[in-house]
């Protein structure tokens, strides 16, 4: 079942990426697994999915010592400053960053581990109270910020669209995040790269791609 729904979403990301005029392999599925087991992780890896997504830490933390760092870890929820600590040494890239606080604990507790974050800013391009995210107009001064801390290296954004029953609808915040990604990317920041965007989930990755997603979170999809 689970490699089915792999092998059919995989097909649908190259086509996404063709259309697009990219190849399938510019496209990384981060395979979110915060609703199930270790067991069904562990399937999905077995299946070709090297990197898995967890919205908490204590999630990730419990499927970590199952699974250790067979796959790449990926944080794509919410983070608090006070839970760093205990991904620091685990994590491949945090999703989520939100604000210069965060941004600071990350580069401090990296330092300790003696690593260096990859990490994306997350933007509410929506503008919903419900979505985290910094607004689309204050990423020019967060990025100056981050740019002078030595152990993150900004990589790219993160968005997460509203929810509709019209994937289609989605596309003008996709293409909004691109944008952005291109306006930032033209101010030279030093230790900021806009390579990477991480927009879509199960139900719009398609049209994510289509707007220049290299990374698309999609969970449902692989388990329904």
């Amino acid at each position: 079942m689970i490699q089915d729904n792999v092998k059919r979403v995989m097909e649908e990301i190259a086509r996404a990426a063709a259309t697009s005029g990219r190849k399938p392999e510019d496209i990384t599925l981060v395979g979110v697994t915060k609703t199930v087991t270790a067991v069904q992780a562990k399937e999905l890896i077995d299946a070709g999915v090297t990197n898995l997504g967890e919205n908490r830490v204590q999630s990730l933390l419990d499927k970590y010592e199952t699974l250790k760092d067979e796959p790449a870890w990926h944080l794509i929820g919410h983070l608090q400053t006070n839970k760093v600590k205990y991904i620091a040494d685990k994590v491949s890239m945090i999703h989520s960053v939100d604000s210069l606080k965060l941004a600071e604990e990350i580069d401090r507790r990296f330092q300790m581990a003696g690593r260096t974050a990859n990490i994306l800013v997350q933007v509410n391009v929506s503008g919903e109270e419900s979505k985290f995210g910094i607004q689309p107009e204050d990423a020019f001064p967060l990025m100056e910020s981050l740019s002078q801390l030595k152990n993150i290296q900004v990589c790219g954004l993160m968005t997460m669209a509203p929810k509709t029953d019209h994937p289609d609808d989605c596309r003008k915040f996709f293409y909004g995040l691109h944008k952005l990604s291109v306006d930032i990317r033209g101010k030279k920041y030093d230790n900021i790269n806009m390579g990477q965007l991480s927009m879509g989930m199960s139900g719009d990755f398609r049209e994510a791609i289509l707007e220049g997603a290299t990374i698309v979170r999609i969970g449902s999809a692989l388990f329904q």
